[in-house]
């Protein structure tokens, strides 16, 4: 009986001239504020073939299906950003098909039994809108574009809170003459367009250069994003910047957009790009050769529209040399290289970052504190192996220990305060000759515990590369641990 309800229900539908003709006679609408990817499902034929119609006479894309295993196919190769579906079709109830979709994209329900329930239900489960048949032109129009416009406004939000986040800090401040001519270089390379690899020691805010790079672009009002590559396994790392499909791995219920997706128009930042695996290297370099790319379990290529700034602490052409790293991706991401200076090499920056980490918003607390000229001193004279990355961390932990006080004195600045009243004596004391390996080892202990120290200046104080100041720590720990 419900069949023959909704046959007839369908009948009048038809019939009526009122109901669907003025879909085909009304004038093209800007239904949203772009034109979209839109799907179509639903069995009414006639009824399929007028939403269509009046969709693709406003200059949207639209694929259309009439049962649902056509509309995974359809959903699949579209990645629509609207569907239209049925709530009742020959092989599948739409309302159990709706949490899946929703996730992905906004679903209108269409349906010819309209109840309150089915509504709520719908609601509940995702829908943006409920329309019931014969559709009325009007509410037709204003669901599609108040779906459109929502879903649109919803990503230009997400864009500009993730702005927001880091606009404060994408500002390059010094005024040195290295600092001079990186913001020169910057200028120069921001509106080009090409790949971009970023160099200096950790702690230098790489980053930041990189996100001057995109601020100086063509490509500012859209996405800057990064990823780490030395924090990610390798099948994480193919996932967050390539996304998957539902399906594409243990636990992958739901198809996620990667990073380039997430950046489309804008800019991705590749950090630490020399910890990449030989397998990812070669991924990375199609998609840098041929802008296209896969989801992981995917089998449609896709456009890659970003650019790609790399940045990374390691020398890359020591890693090609060693065969640790593709030749032709070194060559690839070298098109334009960027050298962000230590900290050492623009001591005359210092006081201008530390009043700056010293104002920042979360220690606005702390606003009214200013640094001794022997503070400054201080930090001046600290060679800063951590560098930029240091110097912040330094400065939060002065403005706290420093309590009520007004100015912020070398006393407050830990060991850098202390090493600043004079030179360090290093003493070391045996009860016996000791052998040239003793000294070594105490010399080392003393080294490692000084917190002001890199593992790079560590080497260079005794004279060693960084490897064989691995292997001097990893044999005085096996000596610590051997009873």
């Amino acid at each position: 009986m419900a069949q023959e309800g909704r046959q007839e229900t369908r009948q009048e539908a038809r019939q009526d001239p009122g109901a669907e003709a003025p879909l085909r006679e009304r004038p093209a609408a800007p239904l949203g504020r772009k034109p979209a990817r839109i799907v179509v499902v639903d069995d009414d034929v006639t009824l399929n073939r007028f939403l269509s119609a009046h969709l693709k006479s406003a200059g949207h894309a639209v694929t259309s299906a009439a049962r649902w295993s056509q509309a995974e196919v359809a959903l699949a190769q579209a990645e629509p950003d609207l569907v239209l579906l049925d709530l009742k079709l020959p092989d599948a109830d739409g309302l159990e098909k709706l949490p899946m979709l929703s996730e992905t994209c906004p679903v209108i329900i269409l349906t010819a039994f309209a109840t309150i329930d089915h509504a709520v239900e719908a609601i509940r489960r995702g829908a943006v809108d409920f329309l019931t048949k014969p559709v009325n032109p009007n509410a037709f129009d204003l669901a599609i574009s108040r779906a459109l416009s929502a879903s649109e406004m919803k990503r230009e939000y997400e864009l500009y809170k993730r702005q927001a986040k880091s606009a404060a800090d994408i500002t390059l401040l010094g005024r040195s003459p290295q600092m001079a001519q990186l913001k020169r270089m910057i200028n120069v390379v921001g509106p080009a367009g090409a790949t971009v690899l970023v160099l200096g020691e950790s702690g230098v805010g790489k980053e930041l250069v990189a996100a001057a790079v995109h601020e100086a672009s063509g490509r500012a009002d859209k996405p800057f994003v990064a990823i780490d590559c030395a924090t990610l396994q390798a099948g994480l790392f193919e996932s967050e910047l390539f996304g998957h499909e539902s399906g594409a791995f243990p636990g992958a219920d739901r198809r996620k957009e990667g990073l380039i997706e997430a950046a489309e128009g804008g800019t991705v930042l590749l950090d630490e790009i020399g910890e990449l695996t030989s397998q990812l290297q070669a991924k990375l370099l199609r998609v840098l050769e041929t802008g296209r790319y896969r989801r992981l379990g995917g089998t449609r290529d896709l456009v890659a529209d970003v650019r790609f700034v790399a940045a990374t602490h390691r020398d890359l052409k020591t890693l090609v040399e060693r065969g640790d790293f593709r030749a032709d991706l070194y060559y690839r991401l070298t098109a334009f290289t960027l050298e962000a200076p230590p900290l050492r090499d623009r001591v005359e920056d210092i006081p201008l970052l530390a009043e700056h980490f010293l104002s920042r918003r979360h220690f606005a607390r702390h606003a009214q504190k200013s640094f001794s000229s022997a503070a400054i001193d201080a930090l001046m004279r600290c060679a800063w192996p951590g560098n930029v990355r240091e110097l912040r961390n330094v400065v939060e932990r002065a403005a706290l220990m420093s309590g009520e006080a007004a100015v912020i004195k070398p006393s407050h600045l830990g060991d850098i305060g202390a090493a600043s009243s004079g030179k360090r004596d290093y003493v070391f004391a045996f009860d016996h000759p000791p052998t040239l390996d003793e000294i070594t080892e105490v010399y080392l202990d003393r080294l490692l515990a000084e917190k002001t120290r890199s593992r790079t200046d560590i080497a260079k104080t005794l004279g060693v590369s960084e490897r064989n100041l691995y292997r001097l720590i990893q044999a005085r720990k096996s000596a610590q641990d051997t009873p």
